[in-house]
């Protein structure tokens, strides 16, 4: 299963931890990891080309992402990335857990 633990301060968030591996499909295959992989690149990506407001650490096991700073740009993108994680935690129960910490 895929883990996504969200850490906010003050409504927004702070940091992003994604372990695991959502078992929907053999290594490859998985539509679950692939959707998951494409929203957390494609936010990561979008909000690293407008400032480095995030660190990322990806150590395999474990990606991070760490808000160095809030903006209107970060903060927006984050939001939605959360909400389209949650959105197939809805359809895949038993293969993505969205959790989140602080409000």
């Amino acid at each position: 299963m895929i883990k996504v633990d969200i850490s906010k301060k003050n409504k927004k968030i702070e940091n992003v931890e994604v372990t695991g591996h959502a078992g929907y499909a053999e290594y490859g295959h998985d539509i679950v990891c692939s959707a998951v992989s494409s929203i957390i690149t494609t936010t990561v990506n979008g909000i690293l080309s407008f400032n480095e407001t995030i660190k990322v650490k990806d150590d395999g096991k474990i990606l991070t992402i760490t808000v160095l700073e809030h903006d209107r740009v970060t903060d927006t993108l984050l939001e939605n990335m959360i909400n389209l994680l949650k959105e197939i935690e809805s359809q895949y129960k038993k293969n993505i857990s969205v959790r989140t910490e602080g409000e």
